[in-house]
């Protein structure tokens, strides 16, 4: 990233409302010239008591993977746009909110259900309204829900 240029957070979680927003970013990226930072995070399941935990189990490095499958599911192999691709430990909002301190705007997708529920923000969504100190943008791809408002 150089000097004065503008800097995309984007959150990408695997679903088809991030895709959908990461594929706005990338559009406005290119307008703008900024470069995307595109964040997901990963924590390790509650154990529920049980002190056992699978040798085998890589959170960490499965985040990474559905993150870069994303990239190159939605953006290609080959971009315009400087796309960095951050994985972060903690709870979703928590990641987001720390990768976007400086940035010149964080987007969400949006986990609208459609009808009066599509007004209703997720938990993540809302915290990073509320506690982003940059712009936010709670994308919504109306194909996803068949257009209800």
């Amino acid at each position: 990233m150089s000097a004065g240029q503008q800097r995309i957070v984007v959150g990408i979680d695997g679903s088809q409302q991030s895709k959908a927003a990461l594929r706005w970013v990338i559009g406005q990226a290119r307008l703008t010239g900024a470069c995307v930072d595109a964040v997901t995070a990963w924590r390790f399941p509650a154990s529920y008591g049980l002190s056992v935990v699978a040798a085998d189990l890589d959170v960490e490095g499965e985040a990474r993977k559905m993150l870069s499958e994303t990239l190159v599911d939605v953006v290609g192999a080959t971009s315009q746009v400087q796309v960095r691709q951050l994985v972060g430990e903690g709870p979703p909002a928590e990641v987001l909110l720390n990768a976007a301190k400086g940035a010149d705007l964080l987007v969400v997708g949006s986990r609208g259900r459609g009808g009066i529920m599509s007004a209703v923000l997720g938990s993540v969504s809302l915290a990073c309204v509320l506690h982003a100190t940059c712009p936010v943008l709670v994308f919504r791809d109306e194909r996803e829900d068949g257009g209800a408002m």
